[in-house]
């Protein structure tokens, strides 16, 4: 591996930050310091993680980082079935997002158990 930029699991959490920002730039303005600001902040944790787990000097921090991004993740799913619940996402928007979550999920479990080995 050369940076965080060349995994794959990097770039997909970029492109699931972008889509974080543009689904809540469709909800009601009042939760802009609401729940919102909770979903962007969780969202742009998780290629951050990445990127600082990646650039510590051992795989024990690497692997630390990236169940940080994990539970980033995790905060993130929740926020999306609240908004869900509370109708700010119609149906296809949500299960979108949330397939593209679950594939990340499985990704970084993918590299956290071969930072294990």
């Amino acid at each position: 591996m050369k940076t965080h930029k060349d995994l794959d699991v990097w770039k997909f959490s970029i492109e699931l930050v972008v889509k974080v920002y543009e689904l809540t730039g469709a909800f009601p303005k009042e939760e802009k310091y609401g729940i919102i600001q909770q979903m962007r902040r969780s969202a742009v944790s998780v290629p951050s993680n990445i990127a600082e787990g990646a650039g510590r000097t051992s795989t024990k921090e690497f692997a630390n980082f990236i169940s940080i991004s994990l539970g980033s993740l995790s905060e993130l799913e929740t926020q999306l079935i609240i908004s869900q619940k509370l109708s700010f996402l119609n149906p296809t928007s949500f299960k979108n997002i949330i397939n593209d979550l679950t594939q990340i999920r499985k990704m970084l479990l993918g590299l956290k158990n071969s930072l294990k080995k």
